[in-house]
């Protein structure tokens, strides 16, 4: 064994071996609020995540297999999973995210539930995560930018959070708002794009059995990078409607202006459902390239029609899916 010594002779611990003083003051606090009793589920959650950036592990958070939702592909390894994606509030290169995303607090965190409701309401994590029972589903996600992955999410149907809050007939749309931070997310600074990030979907949309709450994948709750505490994932449309780290669902009469419509029109419409006969203005996508399949000289798929997830065909019946996409 090596040993790392100072000048004077004082053995010394390697920088990987030093508990981050973070993470050691968190320690504390969380004993003080477990000696009285003040500690849910979710400061739990919250605990273990300030571990996992310190010690490269994840807290668990498991959910039933769901079979019908689940894709037979092969899943993606978790470190590319983790470590390729986009999360513009971190920074623009794929590789920002898992960079920067360390600095942000995901306890305590609300997400609040308004407009047309009978019931708005605000919830925080440990009501998110016992509203309905986890399961475990394999979904395929493509990027408009023509990558895909397969990963084993963890969440149940949104509509479950819509029978909670009982939306009313005026709501015809929903708006996904997320966290836009300056101090937590330095990617927020920029002008890429106009803040806070902000997607939507049609009521029906929202409604189908695939449209999935998110709080964990690979049986783990979301690193951070990739949308910590709640997001949603939505297989069946590009990856960029899939909105991360929510903190604001509103029910609506018109449809949202969302964030990359807004930023470029040309390139991204408001449905954004993965169709290979409707390229992006700069590129075909026709095909795909799986990550961390045999890396970046993969051979590229044959895209499918809504991803492969013909089970939402019906939601889109009668619309030309080239002027509506």
């Amino acid at each position: 064994m090596l040993i790392k010594r100072s000048p004077n002779g004082i053995e010394l611990p390697f920088s990987s071996e030093i508990t981050p003083r973070a993470v050691y003051e968190g320690r504390r606090d969380f004993i003080r609020q477990l000696a009285v009793g003040a500690i849910g589920s979710a400061a739990l959650m919250e605990m273990a995540q300030r571990e996992a950036f310190a010690q490269g592990v994840r807290p668990k958070l498991a959910g039933k297999l769901n079979p019908s939702y689940s894709a037979l592909d092969k899943p993606t390894p978790y470190k590319d999973a983790t470590s390729y994606n986009n999360f513009y509030e971190f920074g623009t290169d794929k590789s920002e995210p898992a960079m920067y995303a360390g600095t942000l607090k995901t306890h305590p965190w609300t997400v609040s539930i308004e407009g047309e409701v009978k019931k708005p309401v605000t919830l925080d994590l440990d009501s998110l995560l016992k509203l309905a029972p986890l399961e475990e589903r394999v979904y395929r996600l493509r990027c408009v930018e023509g990558w895909s992955m397969v990963i084993p999410w963890v969440g149940y149907s949104f509509s479950e959070l819509m029978k909670k809050v009982e939306p009313t007939s005026n709501a015809k749309y929903v708006e996904f708002i997320s966290l836009a931070d300056k101090k937590q997310m330095p990617g927020v600074g920029s002008r890429v794009l106009d803040w806070p990030y902000t997607e939507g979907l049609r009521i029906d949309e929202a409604a189908h059995p695939l449209a999935l709450l998110t709080l964990g994948m690979y049986g783990e709750v979301l690193p951070n990078q990739n949308g910590a505490p709640v997001r949603m994932v939505l297989p069946w449309k590009y990856g960029f409607k899939s909105a991360k780290s929510i903190v604001k669902i509103r029910f609506v009469r018109e449809q949202p202006r969302t964030s990359w419509n807004l930023s470029a029109p040309n390139e991204y419409g408001f449905y954004s459902n993965v169709n290979p006969e409707v390229d992006h203005p700069r590129w075909s996508q026709a095909s795909e390239r799986r990550i961390g399949e045999d890396g970046f000289l993969a051979r590229k798929r044959k895209t499918l029609m809504f991803n492969g997830y013909a089970d939402v065909a019906p939601l889109y019946a009668g619309m030309d899916l080239k002027k509506f996409y």
